[in-house]
Order: structure tokens, then C-alpha cells, then sequence
């Protein structure tokens, strides 16, 4: 960290020595939380079946030429959107496209929604619409408490959808609606989206792997 202090010195305006002290603490404090939570997944075995079980019906769904519909609101939007890329683009290997949706993506649909019945039904809606009986809807919430995820939940149990969520230690009323259900092991917001990043990240990789080991 020594070094980390004397580049931040020797760039731009000076922060002052208690400053790059109080950084200093932060980035490790941050870290070291980091890797709790991380350790945390990892010694729960409720965890890591739950997500095994997640990528069996994914994979199961792609096969049957279903799709994936992510949802969210801000970061979890982001999530939502960096998941749906993986899978139609790629993640580790070159492969065919897997059929997957962020519902987070068309400000038009988005706005006329919110204007014409309602922020909260930005995702009912869109599922309604598009998705279909073997579909999966795959909703992230760090609280567990957005409305607009839980309605969109509701309106996929509806249809038959089965549903996933992503969310914090306590999982609000999300996990009620939830097929199946991954509460990271924090209440810090920034802690529960890196834990949701990482298990994204491993999903991705190995639906990518078991789907695509035949065809290439």
C-alpha cells in the first residue's frame, strides 16, 4: 500500500498524508469484506445447491428452446442487461446463441408502461407480453422489496414461468415468488452485487460448457 500512497502523491493535487490514509483503509476494509462475503458462499451449502439447481433448469430451458427473461432496477438492471449479453454473445468459448432477454433495455416500452399503468408493472407487463409456459424469470433485488421485480414474479407464476431470484441476507418478499431463491450472506448493498456478479459469472460459464459440449 506504500506504493499505492506515494503514486496518489505524486498525481494531481495533494490529498494530504490522512486522506490517502483514510483511502488506504477504506479500499483494504472493502476488500477484505469482500472476501468474507465470498467465503461466506462458498462454506454454504444451501448456496451451492441452490445454484447447481439454477443451472440444471437453465440449461434444461435452453434446450427446450425456451428463454431467460433478467429483470431489475439499477444495478440489478445492469446485472440483468451484463447476464442477457453473456448468453447471446458469449462468455468464455465461441458458441451459437443462447435465447435470453434483459427487460430493462427499451426505454419506450419502459416509459409507456410507467405512464400508462404504472412504474410498478414495467416487468409484469413485458412478461406478460413475451414470455411463454418454460421460460425463466430471473429477477434481481438486493432488498427483495422492489415492487415492479415481485409483480413481475407474480405475473410469471401466473403463466407458468419458472422463476429465479437473486437477492440480500433477508430476501423481503421476493423469496415468497421465487422457485428458486440465492440470498447473499450480507446487507450491504455493494457486497450482495459482487456476490450476485460472481455467481452470474460461474452460471455463465457452466451452462456454456454442458450446453455447447456436444455440438462442437
Amino acid at each position: 500500500m506504500r506504493l499505492f500512497s506515494v503514486v496518489l502523491l505524486s498525481r494531481g493535487p495533494n490529498l494530504g498524508v490522512s486522506t490517502i490514509k483514510k483511502m488506504n483503509h477504506l479500499l483494504k476494509t472493502s476488500i477484505k469484506d469482500s472476501l468474507e462475503v465470498t467465503k461466506l458462499i462458498l462454506e454454504s451449502p444451501d448456496i451451492l445447491k441452490e445454484i447447481e439447481s439454477i443451472i440444471q433448469k437453465i440449461i434444461l430451458t435452453l434446450k427446450n428452446k425456451k428463454k431467460i427473461l433478467f429483470f431489475g432496477n439499477g444495478g440489478s438492471a445492469a446485472d440483468s442487461q451484463h447476464m442477457s449479453g453473456e448468453f447471446i454473445s458469449r462468455f468464455m468459448k465461441d458458441r451459437r446463441s443462447l435465447a435470453a432477454i434483459a427487460l430493462t433495455t427499451d426505454t419506450s416500452i419502459i416509459t409507456s408502461i410507467s405512464n400508462d399503468h404504472g412504474y410498478q408493472f414495467i416487468f409484469s407487463r413485458q412478461i406478460e407480453g413475451i414470455g411463454e409456459k418454460g421460460d425463466i424469470a430471473f429477477a434481481y433485488s438486493t432488498s427483495g422489496k422492489s415492487l415492479n421485480v415481485i409483480n413481475g414474479l407474480k405475473k410469471a407464476k401466473q403463466l407458468g414461468i419458472s422463476t429465479v431470484g437473486f437477492t440480500g441476507m433477508n430476501g423481503g418478499d421476493l423469496k415468497k415468488y421465487c422457485d428458486f431463491i440465492v440470498k447473499i450472506p450480507s446487507d450491504s448493498v455493494p457486497r450482495i452485487q459482487e456476490g450476485h456478479l460472481l455467481l452470474g459469472h460461474i452460471i455463465c460459464q457452466i451452462v456454456e460448457e454442458e450446453i455447447t459440449k456436444d455440438e462442437y
